[in-house]
Order: C-alpha cells, then structure tokens, then sequence
C-alpha cells in the first residue's frame, strides 16, 4: 500500500516530526475487546491530511509510547476520531494518554444528519466519500499483531483514512444548521465522559 508505513510500539523521530507539522490528525484503535480494563490495546491508526497512514502495534503489556503520547496530547493539533469516547479511553488506560483537543465524526454525525437514524463509519463515508468501506475484518484477531493480514492492514488504513474529508464536510453542515457551537460543547465533555466510563460509572444521568 502506498502511503503506508507499520510501526512497532512507538512512533519513530521522522514520523512524529511529520505529523507534528499537521493541522490535524486522523487516529483509531483496534483491540481486544471493549471493556478497556480487560482487554488490551493493540494497534493505533493515524492519518495526516495527505493520507499517509501508520498503524502503530502495541506490544502485551506495554504502558507508554513517549512520541506517540507527545503527538496525541499536542495542544495546537485537531484528533480525530469516530467514536471518539472509546478510544480515548483505550489510550489513556492502557498507554497514559489523555489526548486532545479531539473532533469525533460520530458526535457531529449525530448533531449534523438528524434526516438519517445511521451513524456508523461505514455509513458517513458512503455518503460523504463515495467509498463502500470493506467492513469484513473489522471483528478479527488485533491480538497476533506481527502476524496481520493484508485485510486486516487495509480495514485499519481505511478507519484513519477518510476522516479528514468527514470532519470538513460535518463541521460544514453544523455551522449551516447552527449547530456548531453546540457540537463544540459536546467535544468539550468528552475528557469528563471518559474519566466516567473508566471508573465504571454507568447512566449517571439518568432519573
């Protein structure tokens, strides 16, 4: 694949110094499972605008990835996710970072395409990209991490690599239908949320 590169428990000097010089940064997780305190981190997506891609795998047991967290946590850089909750609770249980700021193109999806009941990635990049995404990998074995298909590489590179053309054309929309300051205070709340879902609290917010 071009624009490709596989990484292995951090990212190298080179490709942090790349996407440093970014706006913003397209990033994903694949795991285990999706109860972070049981099953484990084992790769990170990320995207530049120009859409190179790397897949970052996450060694059993690791805790920390320096230039990974310096790239995540930079105050100047857009990271942006879909489903945004879960992954930044992945990282920040399993690798220590808290990231931000954050954009997630389900959140603005859900503020934005109030016409449709449909959400998923598969879904916004129909509409949005023209591209049927290939979804067939997508519950797979993350765990055997030097051992990935070519499947499972492009299923990875893909969740990373529309998410620019998402975010654009979502904040887009929000700002036409004024709901733009409304999806930012909702992007605001994520780190609470997260803190929420990591110690175990469930619908606190409810009756």
């Amino acid at each position: 694949m071009d624009n490709f590169q596989v990484c292995d428990r951090d990212l190298p000097p080179d490709l942090l110094e790349r996407y440093l010089a970014a706006e913003a940064i397209a990033a994903d997780t694949e795991t285990m499972g999706l109860n972070p305190h049981r099953d484990r981190l084992c790769l990170v997506q990320l995207s530049d605008p120009e859409g190179y891609v790397s897949v970052l795998r996450i060694a059993r047991g690791q805790t920390e990835a320096p230039r990974l967290k310096q790239l995540l946590e930079a105050p100047r850089i857009t990271k942006i996710f879909h489903f945004a909750r879960f992954d930044l609770a992945m990282l920040q249980h399993h690798l220590g970072i808290v990231v931000a700021p954050v954009f997630c193109t389900k959140i603005a999806s859900k503020l934005a395409r109030t016409y449709s009941p449909r959400h998923g990635l598969k879904e916004l990049v129909k509409e949005i990209a023209d591209v049927e995404l290939d979804k067939s990998a997508q519950s797979s074995d993350w765990g055997n991490a030097t051992q990935l298909s070519e499947e499972q590489l492009s299923y990875a590179a893909n969740d990373v690599r529309y998410l620019h053309k998402l975010r654009q054309q979502l904040i887009t929309m929000l700002k036409r239908e004024d709901r733009w300051a409304l999806a930012q205070q909702c992007l605001q709340c994520l780190p609470t949320l997260v803190e929420l879902d990591l110690m175990q609290y469930d619908n606190i917010f409810e009756h």
